[in-house]
């Protein structure tokens, strides 16, 4: 890639036009010409990413999606570790590493995993749609897994190294709150001075500067079972008692910028002609400040303590995930440098905040300073609508290598 790369420097330099105002964020004429020319490859690496299935869980996928990438990351120079993960039934984590001779230590996060089931990819394949590109997890997150291993790609062959180490997680199971890489990402954060996470950008192209931290919630319902037809009056019956329950969730908000709850899986019954002896209910809860977590939690509980069904018992359970990564000067002022980069390219960077968990919080509340929606930009997440947004794929991989490349020679301070 390097001889193609360096090639097209000259013929970025003629076209760039003249020089930006005194002043002014210029941009790097290497680094853009080097972007563009990654393309071609960036989109046939992804293509090959989003054809294998890697719903989370998915141990082969995951695997054989790794050996995809392990290779590419061993010829850039990358040190490479696959790391089990702390939970049962995920795919090993992989963590590449890479040494130079400058300050920063950057941490680079991405994840494999999506949220689409086995078989997705054969009946949804990769395809382009005019501006996007469309698929299983392209955007979420497999779309940033590819930008960051050509960011890395590009850094080799401009052969910059003023920094002082690089670190790309690329985990297996962030879509259900990271349980098989909790403690790796723990360590990596304390030996990081800055984490950049590759999560899509929200459109029209933004950077996500904070996130609701989220934690699953679930309600059982234990009554009796009993024959439908012959003795009813003998059951106790879960089913109706949880409908009761729900009653309590009424009072939280569905949708907005503040905690959310919403109802994600719901299960009662094993036939059609049994008294239904247990019946389950899981939220999602979503919250800006994690104070919210206790109150929804308290409203449930003591709701539990009053049943409508007589001789049924109700439990409530919490599964937290991530918590918040909240406003704050250190991400405000990654950002800052971020948007001074795009406008060496001639374009505006939004910044916003959205539901979606990620390990940025995890970062954030170790003190690291946090970026996140770094990968290319993106919608329709978590449903077969979900795209990637062509336009922003070189300014996305421009904008990471620069960044990096800026953080490598002046890190940010720690975080108070």
């Amino acid at each position: 890639m390097r001889t193609v790369a360096m090639g097209l420097a000259g013929l970025a330099l003629a076209t760039a036009g003249p020089a930006l105002a005194a002043g002014k964020p210029a941009r790097d004429a290497k680094v853009w010409a080097a972007a563009e020319a990654a393309r071609p490859g960036q989109l046939k690496l992804l293509e090959e990413v989003v054809n294998i299935d890697s719903g989370t869980g998915d141990v082969e996928g995951g695997r054989k999606v790794a050996a995809v990438l392990i290779p590419r990351l061993k010829v850039i120079g990358m040190k490479v570790e696959t790391v089990k993960a702390e939970a049962d039934n995920l795919p090993e984590n992989i963590v590449a590493t890479l040494s130079g001779t400058g300050k920063g230590r950057i941490l680079m996060i991405a994840h494999l995993d999506t949220v689409f089931a086995p078989g997705t990819a054969a009946r949804w394949p990769f395809k382009f749609a005019g501006d996007r590109a469309t698929g299983p997890g392209v955007a979420d997150e497999k779309g940033g897994v590819v930008e960051g291993l050509y960011a890395l790609q590009i850094l080799h062959d401009l052969r910059f190294r003023d920094f002082k180490q690089i670190t790309y997680l690329i985990d297996t199971s962030e879509e259900v709150g990271s349980p098989g890489s909790r403690a790796l990402i723990d360590r990596l954060v304390r030996e990081a001075d800055v984490e950049l996470n590759l999560e899509p950008g929200d459109a029209p192209d933004k950077l996500t500067v904070w996130r609701k931290g989220s934690t699953i919630l679930h309600i059982a319902v234990k009554g009796r079972a009993a024959h439908a037809g012959v003795a009813p009056q003998d059951g106790r019956n879960a089913a109706e008692e949880l409908i009761h329950q729900l009653k309590a969730t009424e009072a939280f908000p569905r949708t907005g910028d503040g905690m959310t709850l919403n109802l994600t899986l719901m299960n009662a019954g094993t036939r059609h002609n049994i008294i239904p002896e247990d019946a389950t209910a899981t939220f999602t809860l979503r919250v800006r400040d994690q104070a919210d977590v206790e109150k929804v939690v308290g409203a449930l509980e003591a709701s539990a303590k009053i049943t409508a069904v007589p001789d049924t018992t109700v439990t409530v359970r919490r599964q937290p995930s991530f918590p918040p990564l909240p406003s704050n000067t250190a991400t405000d002022a990654l950002a800052d440098r971020a948007e001074a980069i795009y406008a060496g390219i001639g374009l505006k960077l939004g910044r916003g905040g959205n539901g979606g968990a990620s390990e940025s919080a995890l970062a954030a509340a170790a003190g690291v300073p946090a970026l996140d929606g770094l990968g290319p930009v993106g919608g329709g997440f978590h449903s077969e609508k979900e795209y990637l947004d062509l336009k922003s794929l070189t300014p996305r991989l421009y904008l990471l290598t620069k960044l990096i490349m800026e953080l490598g020679k002046s890190p940010p301070p720690r975080m108070r």
